[in-house]
């Protein structure tokens, strides 16, 4: 008899519902087939924007999540579940939790907008929020920085857009200065900074080198080198530059003088 009941109530079932699953599923293979094209189309032109991998993944993940939760939701009204109050359930939950992750969701935010409007990429030297350094990664909730010493500066990125930002791009430019005797051969020693800059391979040739007097201090005539170089060789190019220069003015004669002072006795006192 209970047996009979069971078959009575699933014959039942199928006959009240069977048009309504069948509409259901047909709706979520749909949907699927739609998600799945919609990620790739995303994904083609995301590629084209030069994004990178990880931040394209996430991105075309959401598109499909989004595509496949609207079509449950036109599933399961085949069923005769109530969408309206679903979605008003769903919107006050979502007001609640936008409430209380205000900064993990002005972080997803800030990194959309440097995602696609790019105010640097990846490789790039930038200094902003009183940091700096070469930009590692570009993620949704963070940028990350490399210092020179190895470290890594990360940033939220509702701390980057809006403020004033310094991008160098992918090269910088060396501040570097010597002095020479105000006796030696001037001439002679732009000529040997040069040679120098154009035999170190790390020296960019475009834009070109500016090498030139900077200043007449009290015991020395200042030389400014500032030639470009790539982010990742500032540090040894300087070293580089500075070693070929006390090198080659001592190989040519040319002096480098120290700071010094003539002191003259004009009247002394007797004890």
């Amino acid at each position: 008899m209970q047996v009979e009941q069971w078959q009575n109530t699933i014959v039942t079932f199928f006959i009240t519902y069977g048009f309504q699953m069948v509409g259901a599923v047909i709706i979520l293979v749909v949907g699927a087939i739609i998600a799945r094209w919609l990620g790739k189309l995303t994904d083609k032109w995301l590629t084209k924007q030069h994004l990178e991998l990880p931040i394209r993944l996430l991105l075309v993940r959401v598109v499909r999540l989004l595509v496949f939760g609207l079509t449950l939701l036109l599933a399961l009204d085949k069923f005769g579940v109530q969408i309206t109050p679903l979605i008003a359930g769903l919107s006050v939950a979502g007001v609640g939790i936008g409430l209380a992750a205000q900064g993990v969701l002005g972080n997803i935010l800030a990194g959309l907008t440097i995602i696609f409007t790019k105010p640097f990429r990846v490789g790039e030297y930038i200094e902003l929020v009183g940091v700096y350094g070469q930009v590692e990664t570009i993620a949704l909730f963070s940028t990350t920085l490399l210092h020179i010493d190895g470290s890594r500066v990360i940033i939220p990125n509702r701390k980057i857009v809006g403020e004033i930002m310094h991008n160098y791009g992918g090269t910088r430019q060396l501040s570097l200065s010597v002095g020479i005797a105000y006796g030696a051969d001037v001439n002679l020693a732009l000529a040997t900074i040069h040679q120098i800059l154009d035999t170190n391979p790390r020296v960019l040739k475009e834009p070109e080198a500016v090498v030139g007097i900077s200043a007449l201090a009290d015991s020395s005539i200042t030389i400014s080198v500032s030639p470009w170089v790539n982010v990742p060789d500032f540090c040894t190019a300087q070293l580089e530059i500075y070693q070929a220069i006390v090198e080659q003015f001592r190989a040519r004669g040319i002096d480098i003088p120290f700071p010094q002072r003539d002191v003259r006795i004009i009247g002394q006192t007797s004890a």
